[in-house]
């Protein structure tokens, strides 16, 4: 008797009905390999953890918000000569999210930064860890929103907790009041529990006035942010050239009644 009837109500039951997606190929390769039960049933059981492996991965990139599938295996080195490429490996690694310190990458527009970010971001939920990428706008009006609904302490805790928290185009709006603040409270609680990583147009020395306002503010978020952090500087040509113009024909005018040619 087929045995996927008799099974399919009591792996549903027990939540295992993933198992049934791969048990007709694995009972023939069974019976081809003429496999023990035990070796039989282990193939089954490792499908179904690779089948929730999968599906917790999707899960935790969706929450991410990345913008788009950006991985280190896409990312090109060839045009920034200068990266440490070993630094960038260990990144990847993961240690800097054990160690709970920020990744502060830094370089002009257009080198890359949103998409090493996101590369090591995706690799750290391969890892298992929960991300949020966000734009500087974006976060402070999710906190902004939550102040105005009563919400703040709620949504700053999630935040806190996240264990890779990406801000993407720090310092490309001026920090103001009540904004500097919600920012400030943030890091801090963030502080030694969670990782960061923070990518920039401004060179190291000009963070600070991202905090347009308030620079006292400004020094203690930074304070936090730079200890113990690694930093990344992305020193090349943009990859976002404007492509050549095609050769056109010369234009014709039309001056007083007669067709001239420019």
């Amino acid at each position: 008797m087929h045995p996927i009837p008799e099974l399919t109500p009591c792996l549903k039951q027990l939540r295992l009905s993933g198992i049934l997606d791969s048990l007709e190929a694995r009972n023939r390769e069974a019976i081809d390999r003429k496999l023990a039960y035990t070796d039989f049933l282990a193939l089954l059981i490792q499908d179904e953890v690779a089948r929730r492996e999968q599906k917790k991965l999707a899960l935790r990139l969706r929450r991410a918000n990345f913008r788009s599938h950006k991985t280190l295996e896409g990312f090109d080195f060839e045009r920034l000569p200068k990266l440490n490429r070993a630094l960038v490996h260990d990144l990847a690694t993961g240690r800097f999210i054990l160690e709970k310190v920020a990744l502060l990458i830094a370089g002009p527009c257009g080198t890359g930064k949103s998409h090493l970010a996101q590369a090591l971001g995706h690799a750290a939920a391969r890892q298992g860890y929960d991300v949020l990428f966000t734009t500087q706008t974006q976060l402070l009006a999710s906190l902004n929103n939550a102040q105005a609904v009563g919400n703040f302490e709620r949504r700053l805790q999630s935040l806190a907790r996240t264990d890779l928290l990406i801000v993407d185009d720090f310092g490309l709006k001026p920090l103001r009041p009540p904004e500097d603040e919600a920012f400030h409270d943030l890091i801090a609680e963030r502080y030694e529990r969670g990782a960061t990583i923070l990518t920039s147009n401004l060179d190291f020395s000009e963070w600070g006035d991202a905090f347009a306002a308030n620079k006292m503010l400004g020094a203690a978020t930074l304070d936090r942010l730079r200890h113990g952090a690694y930093r990344v500087i992305l020193d090349g040509e943009s990859y976002r050239k404007p492509k050549a113009l095609a050769d056109t024909p010369k234009s014709t005018v039309a001056k007083g009644g007669k067709i001239t040619h420019s």
